[in-house]
C-alpha cells in the first residue's frame, strides 16, 4: 500500500472515532485533533517504518511511542560542540539527561493515556511532571505552561479517540554518570 494510502486508512480510522463523539464534545476532540496535529506530536510519538522512498511514519501504530520490542545500540557519544541530543528513529533520545523514549498516546488503559484523567493530562503537559506528579517529562518533549487548560483538555478529549495499541514504552535510562 503506498503511503498515502495507508495515511488515508488511518486519517479514516480517527474520523470516524471522532464522528462517533457528539455535540460539544465533539468540537473539543476536533480542536484537540488540530492542535495535537500542529503542535506535530506524530513526529516524535509514532514509529517510523522504512517505505519506498526512506523512513516514514508508521501508521498502524499512530501515537503509539517508542515500540517496546525495538533493539536499538548503545547512542553514540555526542562530538563536542554545539550537539546537544542523538535519536533513534525519532522515538528515542539521548543526550545528557540519558535516554528518553516517547510515551505511548493511544487510548490503551494499560500502557497509553487510556488510565489517565484529564486533570493530569493538563498537569503533565503544564508543569513538564510525569502523570503530572512524577518525574521530569525528559527532553525533548517540551511543556506548556501558558497553553489554556481548554486547549490541553482538547488535546486530552482528541488522545481518547485515538484507538488503544498496546505498547509499554521502556522507562528511561538515566546518564552514565548517575
Amino acid at each position: 500500500m503506498s503511503r498515502g494510502g495507508v495515511f488515508i486508512g488511518v486519517a479514516l480510522a480517527l474520523a470516524t472515532a471522532v464522528a462517533a463523539v457528539a455535540g460539544d464534545d465533539r468540537a473539543a476532540v476536533e480542536r484537540g485533533k488540530y492542535l495535537v496535529e500542529s503542535i506535530g506530536c506524530a513526529h516524535c510519538h509514532t514509529p517510523l517504518k522504512m517505505g519506498p522512498r526512506g523512513p516514514e511514519p508508521d501508521a498502524a501504530r499512530m501515537y503509539s511511542g517508542h515500540p517496546r520490542d525495538a533493539e536499538l545500540p548503545p547512542p553514540p557519544a555526542l562530538p563536542p560542540g554545539p550537539w546537544n541530543a542523538v535519536t533513534g528513529g525519532m522515538t528515542a533520545w539521548a543526550g545528557p539527561w540519558g535516554i528518553s523514549y516517547a510515551a505511548n498516546l493511544t487510548s490503551d488503559k494499560e500502557t497509553g493515556l487510556g488510565a489517565w484523567d484529564e486533570e493530569m493530562f493538563v498537569t503533565a503537559l503544564r508543569t513538564g511532571k510525569h502523570l503530572g506528579m512524577g518525574r521530569d517529562v525528559l527532553p525533548p518533549m517540551p511543556h506548556y505552561p501558558t497553553t489554556s487548560d481548554e486547549d490541553l483538555k482538547a488535546m486530552f478529549a482528541y488522545f481518547m479517540t485515538v484507538p488503544p495499541i498496546a505498547n509499554e514504552v521502556p522507562e528511561p535510562v538515566p546518564p552514565a554518570s548517575q
